[in-house]
């Protein structure tokens, strides 16, 4: 009997959406929609991308829907309420699956059968100031970023949004890569905006915070990371990607704590 060469089970089409929210994504789009061979839908959600966003998702058959910023959370929403099928894989503009990744995620349907978890987490390698970071809080990075929407959704967060599902997510062999293409400034500026959501966020569902505590935490988050994770094993990359990590921490507390201090009542005397 003449051999038939089987087709990679990566490049078989399954019943999976691929979603990503993007804005000036241009820089990576394309890598990152090469490593998912395998759905056969891309749904994009764009926020008004003046680069070549729109026309790198062309090429790949891509349905793009426009959709002015509405914040991570409900954005990311949006776009898994546009896809056709049920399971959606949520990536990044410049994040990209591994040929192993891509491998374990289309074996999950050999059978025919859709699986059985509600969601799965994928295991996130970040690229840092040109290293590939393999300890500290850069690696192993669970996401959960594969799931049925019948039975998981994005939390409704302005920023550091999270899959909530009604069962626990398996774990996939093989890694994400995030190859995020920001400078040093573009990275610290991002940290000062997240940071000024997610105090806003935290102060209007009535956190606050002490001095000991805006003190305590970049301290503890340091040592964590650096010390008990081996981020000093990354060299200066390690070092500079977990000190702006506690940085970030500080300054998310400090700027909670200034807003405890502002009054937030109508001034009579006035």
């Amino acid at each position: 009997m003449e051999n038939v060469k089987r087709m990679p089970e990566s490049a078989r089409k399954l019943p999976l959406s691929l979603v990503l929210i993007t804005f000036n994504a241009g820089t990576s789009l394309k890598a990152c929609l090469a490593s998912v061979p395998f759905a056969d839908e891309i749904v994009i959600v764009d926020s008004g991308s003046t680069d070549d966003t729109r026309d790198i998702a062309a090429a790949y058959g891509a349905k793009v829907v426009h959709q002015e910023w509405l914040g991570f959370g409900a954005q990311k929403n949006r776009a898994v309420a546009a896809a056709n099928n049920d399971w959606v894989l949520c990536l990044d503009a410049d994040e990209r699956l591994t040929p192993e990744l891509a491998q374990t995620i289309a074996a999950l349907w050999r059978d025919g059968a859709a699986p059985s978890a509600p969601a799965f987490a994928l295991c996130r390698r970040n690229r840092f100031l040109g290293r590939w970071l393999r300890h500290g809080e850069g690696y192993p990075d669970w996401v959960v970023r594969l799931f049925d929407r019948r039975r998981a959704r994005w939390s409704g967060d302005v920023v550091h949004e999270k899959v909530i599902t009604d069962g626990a997510p398996g774990r996939l062999s093989g890694d994400l890569l995030h190859e995020s293409a920001e400078s040093i400034d573009d990275y610290v500026a991002k940290q000062n905006r997240y940071t000024s959501m997610q105090a806003e966020r935290d102060f209007a569902q009535g956190k606050r915070v002490t001095v000991p505590r805006m003190l305590a935490s970049p301290l503890a988050r340091f040592f964590r990371f650096y010390v008990v994770k081996g981020g000093f094993l990354d060299g200066i990359a390690g070092f500079a990607h977990i000190a702006i990590g506690a940085w970030a921490s500080f300054l998310k507390y400090a700027k909670l704590y200034a807003l405890q201090q502002k009054p937030h009542f109508p001034d009579k005397r006035l």
